[in-house]
């Protein structure tokens, strides 16, 4: 495929439409937002690179087995998490539970607390690296599918891809095997359909922004910023959803914000959000359900 191929093919599935000019869609109780938040688990080998690192190789060589970048986010499995399922249960929020397929085996205590918290799980890989490097896409989606159902007995209806990598043919391999929503096309605050080959697929809104991974791995911004950041990003969203009601996404990963120097401004972000009138903190499967609803009935 050609580049001018290519890129006629991507644009193809999100046909440009400019948020004042769509059908009106309407919140529950008239609210004006719907924020959900994302637990992405991952499953980093330790005799593999790491996908993200904290620490640069000594001296310029890297080194395997990598073992503090691997600590770095076994840290975030063995406590981080814990933290934030305590900062959701305690305010009376799920999460949707971004996760490798291979997690429900490796950090099994970690997906039975989400599921007994009744998150939304989510397939995000089978393994953590990008779709492009995936040799057989269909199977490692349908992998992934099949372990979530097997640990929690029905199938995930969204997907996260690893680093939000697609091919030219993930979004139609995604529907086909019956992912109904997908976190990976940053590019609205409302929900919007993809164009796939067969079956329907969902873009709901996520956010490479108010993601701890971008803030505090890539951006290395001070430990406050996702409060900041997060409260800026929901006050211009809520003045916004008094017309036309928005969607925001909280990304947020145990290794990152789940330490002890970054969870209280995660904390005081929900209570800022939580502090307001006419927002519905939902998971993704519950937006889509509510924007297939709201288009079905228009």
């Amino acid at each position: 495929m050609s580049s001018d191929d290519l890129a006629q093919a991507i644009r193809g599935r999100v046909p440009y439409a400019p948020i004042h000019r769509r059908p009106k869609l309407t919140l529950p109780g008239g609210a004006r937002l719907a924020v959900w938040t994302i637990v992405n688990v991952e499953n980093w080998s330790p005799a593999t690179a790491m996908p993200r690192t904290v620490l640069p190789p000594p001296m310029g060589q890297p080194l395997l087995p990598d073992v503090p970048n691997w600590a770095w986010h076994e840290y975030g499995m063995r406590v981080g998490f814990w933290r934030f399922l305590e900062t959701l249960q305690s305010r009376g929020l799920k999460a949707t539970f971004a996760l490798n397929g291979t997690v429900c085996q490796v950090y099994e205590e970690v997906c039975a607390a989400a599921r007994d918290a009744g998150w939304d799980f989510m397939g995000h890989g089978f393994v953590q690296i990008p779709m492009h490097k995936v040799a057989d896409q269909r199977a490692a989606i349908a992998d992934t599918i099949q372990a979530i159902r097997d640990f929690t007995g029905r199938p995930p209806r969204g997907w996260e891809s690893p680093g939000l990598t697609e091919t030219a043919e993930t979004a139609d391999l995604l529907a086909e095997l019956g992912i109904e929503y997908v976190a990976d096309w940053v590019l609205d605050d409302q929900p919007v359909p993809i164009r796939t080959r067969s079956g329907r697929l969902i873009s709901v809104p996520y956010t490479v922004e108010i993601n701890d991974v971008v803030i505090s791995a890539v951006q290395r911004m001070p430990s406050d910023e996702i409060l900041r950041r997060g409260r800026d990003q929901f006050d211009r969203l809520y003045q916004e959803g008094a017309t036309a009601p928005r969607v925001m996404a909280i990304s947020i990963h145990p290794y990152l914000t789940g330490v002890p120097h970054r969870i209280k401004y995660l904390e005081a972000l929900y209570d800022y959000i939580l502090g307001h009138k006419g927002v519905v903190m939902w998971t993704g499967a519950e937006i889509l359900d509510w924007y297939l609803a709201e288009t079905a009935a228009g």
